[in-house]
């Protein structure tokens, strides 16, 4: 006797929903790793689509029900038309015919975000039929179950989408769909039915108990340490160009500009490929958007619904409001098929385009500064075009004491700050300001505060934070390692906590100086190649009646920003101009807080000695003397030099309880034994001259410490619970020796 009707639907139901479970898992990562702005809607559609394919209706409804369901989702996210209106159609046509073109010629970046989705979704109506065949028609569901664990994993190691609970998920519905399946044909083979409603389901409490029980265990089991080579950076080393991951540390990417910055964190490969070319007098950030919303994983923008059209002729878009000293320049920009974002890339001070095309019209973000550029209803990427724009120069005491109110906008949509944030955050910021009384010096402060704290750029090995740790958080207090995203976003992280407006801003810096020149509207031009490598985001801080004015905390980046001093003489009113060319570790040049300039200046204005070294009227010492101090400094140095370093390395070992700091004191150990009396003979083993040290001590610290090193140099085994240990027995045989 067969199934009856009601088992049979029971078992396809509850197989077909595993299915469609498994099938999310394939959608939830694309937010993160592909730009998806609207997945939920996605998500809504699958299911709509799973739904009407499972009910087996004939195609004769089921077709028109999936097409006005598409053709619904198309129109609530890119038509501005009335739907099935003439110009609704119009839109429609021009988008398939545009992209028809685009798709012939292989161009495939240049295809619009409508007609990407437009192809996806269809995506998704047939996989609904494909996976309706596979799960209930021929109910073979290993297949897929397989390629969803192989997809998860690889999502995981080579992008930023963190897989740990999609693992979990996919495993326990993998099993659960596994074996209802296999039940299902068994009982069909078997030709089993039970008599009963409720005696036919007892066969799932063991299915359930199992899976319970193995999910349960292997979550909660200790997970041994990556036992095989990581394949990323092999497979890196052979294809630059490819995406790839780490384990622990964060994964890696292709470094370049893009949209999504929702989480942040993880590695780069550097990508030399050319963006566009820009003909300037000197170098310039090129700016194209910011972000205001931190949420302790990355940056959202909640304030891109203000928008207005302006004309390429007048931008009417300044980042600075208040009386500042501007210049007129003047750039020619040309882009390359590798530009793929359809934004306006514009400098400070951008105020009309001209040679632009004139079928392209210009949408700008108010808020955040972001100029869409639009062809024919679509977004879309602009060749080349000249951009006029009056340069800002700064002046240190107009920022100094540019202490009025701030706008009630500005101060609303610039100091937000998740609640989620650790409090030793602020506390930080608080001590890096606290003996500055005026804006500038505050956001001076903190701009410098990296340099001087042993912070490091790198691309390589940055880690990502995990659920319940804070990106800022994570790079300030634990890891000190990272690039411009995390300089840029702790800055302004800090300056917020203490009131003060700031936000983040993405673009690209000025490229790589060529040998060519290019005349542009008579004027000679500097020619700089900017690549992918390029793309860069810093920090701009609100000045009230100013306007916002960039900084930049990154190490190794230079802010290309002018500022100057003013300096009022008896007679007269000097102005001294110089362009900002600090490492981000002191202020600027010009800046008469700097400390080193006074410095400078003194030891610029001093007399110079003679050759005799007869002391001047500042009352030089004479250079017997000076030259007598230093050598009795290094007699002293030398002969206090064991003892020096020593001091440093067991402050490095006590500060710094890892194998490297080890394997160095052991080494300066070594070179102190050998200083002395107990020198190693040629080719004796560590293990022999341990135990003559021992032998001469009468102790066996040697030996264990000769041990312990020994299984990190030779076995890479590490116990972080034996360093206290080991730091003492280091302890003790540096005193013997010394004494």
């Amino acid at each position: 006797m067969n199934l009856t009707a009601k088992h049979q639907r029971f078992y396809q139901v509850a197989i077909y929903i595993c299915g469609f479970l498994l099938f999310m898992e394939w959608l939830r990562p694309l937010e993160i790793i592909a730009d998806f702005n609207n997945v939920s809607v996605f998500f809504i559609y699958a299911a709509f689509c799973f739904f009407i394919s499972f009910l087996q209706v004939n195609w004769v409804i089921s077709v028109p029900l999936k097409l006005i369901g598409l053709i619904f989702i198309i129109d609530g996210l890119y038509m501005g038309e009335r739907i099935f209106s003439s110009n609704w159609f119009t839109v429609i046509y021009d988008q398939i015919m545009y992209n028809v073109q685009v798709i012939q010629g292989q161009q495939w970046w240049q295809m619009t975000p409508m007609f990407r989705s437009l192809l996806f979704l269809v995506l998704l109506w047939l996989m609904s039929y494909l996976l309706f065949y596979w799960f209930i028609v021929a109910k073979r569901m290993f297949i897929f179950v397989l390629l969803t664990i192989v997809y998860v994993t690889v999502v995981d190691t080579f992008t930023i989408y963190d897989g740990k609970w999609a693992i979990i998920r996919t495993f326990t519905l993998s099993m659960i769909s596994l074996g209802l399946s296999h039940f299902y044909k068994e009982m069909e083979k078997e030709e089993i039915s039970f008599k009963e409603m409720s005696t036919s389901y007892i066969w799932a409490l063991p299915l359930i108990g199992i899976i319970i029980l193995s999910t349960l265990i292997g979550y909660s089991s200790p997970k041994l340490t990556p036992q095989w080579p990581d394949p990323v950076p092999y497979l890196t080393s052979a294809n630059p160009g490819a995406g790839s991951g780490t384990g622990g540390e964060g994964p890696v990417q292709k470094v370049g500009y893009g949209e999504n910055d929702s989480r942040l964190g993880g590695g780069f490969i550097q990508d030399d490929t050319r963006v566009f070319q820009a003909s300037a007098n000197d170098e310039q950030y090129w700016r194209i958007e910011s972000k205001d919303t931190y949420t302790g994983k990355g940056w959202e923008d909640t304030l891109d619904g203000e928008t207005s059209t302006v004309p390429a002729e007048n931008l009417e878009f300044e980042t600075f409001t208040g009386e500042v000293e501007t210049e007129e320049r003047i750039s020619f920009l040309n882009f390359t098929g590798e530009a793929n974002f359809n934004k306006l890339v514009y400098p400070y001070g951008a105020r009309s385009l001209d040679q632009f095309p004139n079928n392209t019209s210009l949408e700008l973000h108010t808020n955040t500064g972001e100029i869409d550029t639009i062809r024919d209803g679509s977004m879309t990427q602009v060749e080349d075009y000249i951009v006029e724009y009056d340069m800002p120069s700064f002046e240190y005491n107009e920022l100094r004491e540019a202490e009025g109110e701030d706008p009630q906008e500005i101060r609303e949509q610039y100091t937000q700050l998740p609640d989620s944030l650790p409090s030793r955050v602020e506390n930080l910021a608080g001590q890096i300001v606290e003996e500055d009384d005026n804006r500038y010096d505050k956001a001076k402060a903190v701009e410098a505060y990296f340099a001087a704290n042993d912070f490091e750029y790198s691309t390589e090995d940055v880690e990502v934070p995990e659920e319940n740790e804070d990106y800022v958080d994570q790079f300030l207090f634990d890891t000190k390692l990272g690039y411009c995203d995390n300089f840029s976003t702790s800055m302004v992280v800090l300056l917020r906590s203490q009131d003060i407006p700031a936000r983040w801003v993405k673009g690209f810096t000025g490229g790589e100086l060529t040998d060519d020149s290019q005349s542009v509207q008579g004027e000679e031009l500097n020619v700089y190649e900017v690549t992918s490598g390029n793309a860069h985001s810093w920090v701009e801080v609100y000045f009230p009646e100013i306007g916002w004015v960039p900084f930049e905390p990154t190490q190794g980046f230079s802010n290309n920003t002018d500022f100057y001093l003013e300096v009022e003489s008896d007679d007269e009113s000097d102005t001294t101009t110089g362009d900002e060319s600090d490492d981000n570790s002191a202020s600027d040049e010009n800046d008469p807080s700097n400390p080193n300039q006074n410095a400078e200046e003194d030891a610029a204005g001093e007399d110079d000695t003679d050759a005799a070294g007869v002391s001047n009227n500042n009352g030089q010492l004479p250079l017997w003397i000076t030259a007598g101090t230093l050598v009795g400094l290094g007699v002293i140095l030398y002969f206090t030099r064991f003892r020096l370093m020593a001091a440093y390395f067991k402050r490095k070992l006590i500060k710094n309880q890892d194998w490297n700091t080890f394997e160095k004191a052991y080494i300066f150990l070594l070179k102190v034994l050998g200083n002395s009396d107990l020198k190693r003979e040629k080719n004796q083993t560590l293990r022999d001259y341990a135990n003559k040290i021992d032998a001469r001590y009468q102790t066996n610290d040697m030996r264990q410490l000769t041990t312990y090193y020994e299984r990190l140099l030779y076995r890479n085994e590490s116990d972080q619970e034996q360093m206290t240990k080991v730091t003492e027995l280091w302890e003790n045989l540096i005193k013997k020796t010394l004494s």
